[in-house]
């Protein structure tokens, strides 16, 4: 999303967010660092809890994998399939804990029929598309002076940011679940969810610092396409 030149405006624009960004990437890995070195006083681990919490809503045909990286943890519709990264799958802290149960969260929203993460399964090939052509549209159409290519440059990229948009209650509500289910189910307690709300808050501030990012970009876009 760099064009060679920016103007004082587009800094403006673009540095607040990146920020933003940069600060939301910084406490969710040191939250999630603090809080993954304290253990549960269950003793369970991520790959049980979100067994547990399946079992727990009668959802019986989503499998659980470990997957590599680190938080690299999701859930797949597509497959039913809700992939734990290693420093979560196998662990008892009170993060592994945390973020395990907003991945079976997402697994509640789609057997249940969360409208907006149907929503925005709808919309990711458009945000895939978006992602990957929009800006060298946007380029050449600049360049080559087409206002045509800029239109559908920025069109492609709109799709890309409201996929980012829509993510954002899909997250806060698989996160107001995650708690709900370690309450509930007697996974974490006291103090203990208080920090598992830390994780997930930070967690969180991503996604929001991604829109902000996104939006600014967007943003941008338009104000260049009104200059030519």
């Amino acid at each position: 999303m760099f064009f060679g030149f920016f103007t004082l405006a587009d800094l403006m624009l673009l540095i607040p967010a990146m920020i933003f960004a940069m600060y939301a990437q910084y406490k969710v890995k040191s939250t999630f660092k603090k809080y993954n070195q304290v253990p549960s006083s269950r003793g369970m681990t991520g790959a049980q809890v979100a067994n547990n919490v399946l079992r727990n809503n009668n959802i019986s045909d989503v499998e659980i994998e470990e997957t590599e990286g680190s938080l690299t943890d999701h859930y797949d519709p597509r497959s039913k399939t809700l992939r734990l990264s290693e420093s979560i799958y196998g662990s008892s802290s009170i993060a592994a804990l945390g973020v395990a149960a907003h991945e079976a969260g997402h697994a509640i929203q789609h057997n249940i029929g969360y409208s907006p993460l149907k929503f925005r399964h709808s919309l990711f090939p458009v945000a895939n598309i978006g992602s990957n052509l929009a800006i060298p549209l946007f380029i050449v159409g600049l360049f080559m002076n087409s206002g045509m290519l800029m239109d559908i440059g920025i069109w492609l990229f709109a799709g890309a940011v409201a996929f980012t948009v829509i993510t954002l209650p899909v997250e806060f509500n698989a996160s107001k679940r995650a708690m709900s289910q370690l309450e509930t189910g007697g996974f974490l307690t006291g103090g203990e969810l208080s920090s598992a709300r830390k994780v997930l808050n930070a967690a969180a501030l991503t996604y929001v610092a991604s829109t902000a990012v996104a939006v600014m970009h967007l943003v941008r876009l338009l104000i260049l396409r009104g200059d030519e």
